[in-house]
């Protein structure tokens, strides 16, 4: 009898131990994707800017700072009155933009610069007020007879100076491969939100090159991208046979689609009245290129690019039918992200399983 209880315990002592282990393992596995869930969600409300936003005022109004209450857009009675140029801070071919003052509070007043392009001035007011949003700058008012528009200012700039930022000693610690994936996520947002805005599929024209792409966004406080500059935003209606074209100009370069070129070679003269028009896609083409900008060349966004190759291979098809749409790139970037946090935040746990 003696034997054959001995004979069981070592049978069993083996055994067990190592059950015990994997339960326990797998409890802790349990538990930290259950934590992983509840940052990633607290994370993507935070940082990745949920669809939603109860900050949003209604149209027509705008709230500021900590201000809990909605103000209407000023007229321009309140700009001349209430409005102070400070100085000039920049000037396209369309505006000229002035760093301002309003109750004491800094804003960006835009003014028209050049009379021929007012439309497209107007345009871009337009496309301002009925896109109001998470993902755009923040409209205080406008005045059209006098071709002014106010804005919410935000000192860190476009996207240009992004590298430039993080070099900074206190914006350091956000040069890292997440802060940066979490930056193409918001760019690749507005593009989404472009694509499927309220008054249709708009493509984002002032894209010929990455530093024009760049220049149209700005980097918030927080380290988030809006969109700033909507003055070249065509619609595209395929029910109705309504395609687009960037300008009335040739494109070169690979920056810009395929479909954005000259098709006839080098031996026939570009003309404007045969070049075929486009659509959205143009803007998907793109997005390879400026992604990995914002990726820059840090400790582990070599491993972010690899995870993404597949969906950027597809943004670069040569037919602009056989691209993803925003929405896909979109769900791609945010899977990415998550893959990559929950294996940092456990590393070996497959090998140990």
């Amino acid at each position: 009898m003696e034997k054959k209880q001995h004979f069981v315990r070592r049978e069993l002592l083996p055994r067990e131990v190592p059950s015990i282990s994997l339960a326990l393992l797998l409890a802790a596995v349990l538990l930290l994707n259950a934590l992983l869930y509840l940052y990633l969600n607290k994370f993507s409300s935070s940082l990745g800017r949920v669809e939603t936003d109860s900050g949003l005022c209604p149209f027509g109004h705008f709230k500021f700072g900590a201000v809990k209450n909605c103000s209407p857009w000023l007229s321009c009675e309140a700009i001349n009155r209430e409005v102070r140029k400070v100085k000039c801070v920049g000037e396209g071919a369309v505006k000229k933009v002035f760093l301002s003052e309003w109750k004491e509070k800094k804003v960006v007043l835009s003014q028209l610069t050049n009379s021929e392009l007012k439309e497209d001035f107007l345009h871009g007011l337009k496309m301002l007020k009925a896109l109001q949003s998470k993902h755009v700058v923040r409209l205080l008012g406008y005045c059209e007879q006098q071709f002014t528009i106010l804005t919410e200012y935000h000192p860190l700039g476009s996207l240009r100076g992004l590298n430039e930022t993080l070099h900074i000693p206190k914006y350091k610690g956000m040069n890292t491969w997440h802060r940066r994936l979490m930056l193409a996520i918001d760019y690749v947002s507005v593009i989404r939100y472009l694509h499927n805005s309220p008054l249709g599929t708009l493509v984002m024209c002032d894209s010929n090159d990455l530093d024009k792409v760049l220049s149209q966004y700005l980097l918030t406080s927080d380290f988030h991208v809006l969109v700033n500059d909507l003055d070249a935003l065509p619609l595209v209606n395929r029910s109705a046979g309504r395609l687009v074209k960037c300008g009335h100009r040739e494109l070169r370069g690979e920056f810009v689609a395929p479909e954005q070129r000259w098709p006839y070679g080098e031996d026939v003269p570009f003309e404007d009245d045969l070049m075929p028009p486009y659509d959205e896609k143009t803007d998907i083409w793109k997005i390879p290129d400026v992604s990995n900008f914002f990726l820059g060349h840090v400790e582990g966004s070599d491993i972010v690019r690899l995870h993404l190759f597949d969906i950027h291979a597809a943004c670069k098809k040569k037919d602009p039918a056989e691209r993803p749409s925003a929405q896909e790139v979109l769900d791609t970037y945010r899977k990415v992200l998550t893959l990559l946090i929950r294996e940092a935040a456990m590393p070996g746990t497959r090998e140990m399983l």
